[in-house]
């Protein structure tokens, strides 16, 4: 009898031994996968750029003041195109007679040095084109011309602003793509309704179109003819402007965009495509087959929460900056996984907050600008820290 306790107890011993073996085993894992997925996030976030606002840029003359501040771009000498609304300054903001010493509205092209001195402004009404009612985007390509849209004010309820715009850089007007008015829906090919962005892809000499506010599709052109290229909506559907447009924040993405605001090409021949009131980005090849999306804050129910792609200017272009408008924050992904590894900004109105946070442009040094609509109504400047 005796013996056989022995043995019991030996073998209750054993077992408690192998148990606890397990759990300091499964303990130690646990530390490790912890401390790796610890190690990673640090690593990120140590990679991650940073930035520190400028408040004196830029320089604004002749006692000007501007309005709603739509779009930002910078070409390749590192000067940085401006477009905004004059018409938008109310009456207590500007000056009610010519000879008055303050206030002017600025010109609705402006453009600045990198240290953020004025250069020259341009824009306004002509008869041979129709100048937007509601300036919107500024891309300067890689020849240096000047395209513009016109979006998103007030005359969006009536739909009818459904033309694009090619300058030189002194303003000499050079191609209308589409007239007002005459938009036949998102499978027009001659027209566009309120077109958001504008991007040249250099190697194709293709303009990459978000149209936008009303049609639902990315559409390409001949960047010198204007000639129609091809189009697609989400997922490399076809557009169908009868598909609701309500956000749908959990669940399978939907299947149609709703409110293309922002796109732009990298080097390597990746499309990203600010999907606005979907809260989220897509991204295709340069012939529209879908590649990835990710979401944005998607409950988000302000504003949207995708509006606006940059990217950093190393030869890799490692960054990816988001801008986020109901949120007030720039996100800053690793571009190949897309993974968040910072952010900067918040909703406010001191320098490096914003106010409906709209459009964001990088510098070939990795300066991030940043334009406010709505109350915003600034550009910004932020320097990049290392």
């Amino acid at each position: 009898m005796q013996t056989g306790r022995i043995r019991q107890v030996g073998q209750v011993g054993r077992a408690g031994a192998l148990r606890t073996a397990f759990v300091f085993a499964a303990v130690l894992a646990a530390l490790f996968v912890s401390e790796r997925a610890v190690g990673r996030a640090a690593i990120a976030q140590r990679r991650a750029p940073s930035f520190q606002v400028d408040p004196a840029w830029p320089k604004l003359p002749n006692n000007w003041v501007m309005g709603v501040v739509s779009a930002v771009a910078v070409d390749r000498r590192d000067h940085v195109w401006i477009l905004q609304r004059p018409w938008s300054l109310a009456n207590d903001e500007k000056a009610l007679n010519a000879d008055a010493a303050c206030c002017h509205p600025a010109p609705p092209v402006m453009e600045f040095d990198a240290a953020g001195n004025y250069l020259q402004g341009w824009g306004g009404e002509a008869p041979e084109y129709e100048w937007p009612k509601d300036e919107h985007s500024i891309h300067v390509d890689y020849k240096g011309n000047v395209w513009i849209s016109s979006a998103g004010g007030p005359r969006l309820r009536e739909r009818t602003e459904n033309q694009i715009l090619k300058f030189t850089q002194a303003g000499k007007f050079l191609l209308q793509v589409g007239h007002r008015g005459k938009s036949k829906g998102s499978l027009d090919t001659a027209n566009f309704n309120n077109a958001a962005d504008i991007y040249v892809y250099p190697k194709t000499n293709e303009a990459f179109v978000a149209d936008g506010y009303v049609n639902r599709r990315v559409i390409v052109l001949d960047a010198d003819t204007g000639a129609f290229k091809r189009m697609w909506g989400a997922y490399g559907n076809t557009p169908d402007d009868a598909a609701p447009n309500k956000l749908a924040d959990e669940g399978p993405g939907p299947q149609q965009f709703n409110l293309v605001h922002g796109v732009r090409v990298s080097d390597d021949g990746l499309v990203y495509v600010a999907d606005r009131t979907n809260n989220r980005m897509q991204v295709f090849t340069i012939d529209g087959k879908f590649q990835r999306e990710i979401f944005v804050e998607r409950k988000t129910k302000l504003l949207g929460t995708s509006f606006s792609v940059a990217f950093s200017p190393d030869a890799a272009q490692q960054y990816l900056y988001l801008a986020d408008a109901g949120n007030g924050r720039i996100h800053i992904y690793d571009r190949k996984t897309l993974e968040e590894v910072g952010k900067i900004g918040r909703i406010g109105r001191y320098a490096g907050e914003f106010i409906f946070l709209h459009n964001v442009a990088t510098d070939s040094k990795g300066n991030l600008y940043a334009t406010e609509v709505g109350n915003g109504r600034r550009v910004q400047k932020f320097l990049l820290g290392r």
